[in-house]
């Protein structure tokens, strides 16, 4: 676990140059402008995120997986008490902590405060693989604190953890890049996993449209609690992304990083 920073990061920036060739190669929609602002931008604020989480590592040298090697040192927490085999252990790990995931999402929707600080992910105009890195520091701050006290209650093994935060950092480069997938393929994949078709749904500018499909991995929680979308009103070439009051601002990095603040909705 020692190279934990190293795996995570090559696998990243591995899947991003990957997913960035495709939707240059295969994309779904046409965009016209020019990407380059965007992505500056994006990136920006993404370098932002980074400098907060080296913030906590002060406490928690790895993060959620420093929280999984403290749990499992104190053996606290409910799976340090259960032994169960580790495949077991993988698989209920990996769906709470996505389920979590789902819900916390659900929430930055449906909570006023969160939402100010979440619609900084929304605003962006378009959507690509550099939309999947576009959080306020803010927001990346609150989820790994509830991530790492999630991680503590559980008593999640160290390894679990950190291939769950692979397969999610995965899934919201793919789910979040501009590529095209035959329909008849997409509709099998999303039963289970969430496709760039049905996430591009949650960012649309229709605010009935993005309040579904919160899912980042599974899809299941949609299906399961109703907040499902299967198809846009418009035509996936032809929706609105974004929010249905802002303009080109999104593409600067201080308003980006004011947007919670200011009072539009």
């Amino acid at each position: 676990m020692e190279q934990e920073g190293i795996i995570r990061l090559s696998i990243f920036f591995g899947l991003f140059v990957v997913f960035a060739a495709i939707e240059y190669i295969f994309p779904r929609r046409i965009v016209a402008k020019s990407k380059t602002r965007r992505w500056i931008t994006n990136w920006s604020v993404s370098v932002f995120n980074v400098l907060t989480l080296r913030l906590f590592s002060f406490a928690l040298p790895l993060l959620a997986i420093g929280a999984a090697f403290d749990a499992q040192n104190l053996g606290i927490g409910l799976f340090n008490r259960l032994g169960l085999p580790f495949w077991v252990e993988f698989i209920l790990v990996f769906l709470i902590l996505d389920f979590f995931i789902w819900l916390q999402h659900l929430l930055t929707h449906k909570i006023e405060f969160l939402w100010r600080i979440h619609r900084v992910h929304h605003s962006d105009t378009e959507m690509d693989v550099s939309t999947a890195i576009r959080f306020h520091p803010i927001e990346i701050a609150l989820s790994m604190a509830l991530k790492i006290n999630l991680i503590y209650a559980l008593g999640a093994d160290p390894l679990s953890v950190l291939i769950f935060e692979i397969l999610l950092n995965g899934s919201s480069i793919f789910n979040h890049a501009n590529i095209n997938i035959p329909n008849r393929i997409d509709k099998i994949v999303r039963f289970l996993i969430v496709t760039p078709d049905m996430h591009r749904i949650h960012h649309s500018s229709d605010r009935i449209e993005h309040d579904t499909n919160f899912g980042f991995a599974l899809s299941i929680w949609d299906h399961m609690f109703q907040t499902y979308k299967s198809r846009p009103e418009r035509d996936h070439k032809d929706m609105e992304i974004g929010l249905n009051w802002q303009d080109e601002k999104p593409q600067e990095l201080g308003w980006s990083l004011g947007l919670p603040f200011k009072k539009n909705g």
